[in-house]
């Protein structure tokens, strides 16, 4: 399996180099490895759905309860 920079797939993804090293850390790419500072992406990784929301409805937390803001 042939890895890639974060440089490298960011311009693969329209993204940069730091959203898809923050992307690494949270998980949200499989089969990532971190070899000192760099993350290694397998060159046939998958970009991530976007996980912002979509509908306009934020739900706020609220001494432990969650809300939906109106």
């Amino acid at each position: 399996m042939k890895f890639i920079t974060t440089t490298e797939i960011g311009k693969k993804w329209n993204l940069s180099a730091r959203r898809v090293g923050v992307l690494c850390s949270e998980g949200r790419i499989p089969d990532v490895q971190k070899t000192g500072n760099t993350w290694l992406i397998p060159e046939n990784a998958v970009k991530p759905a976007d996980a912002r929301i979509k509908s306009g409805k934020y739900i706020k937390s609220m001494n432990g309860t969650e809300e939906h803001a109106k």
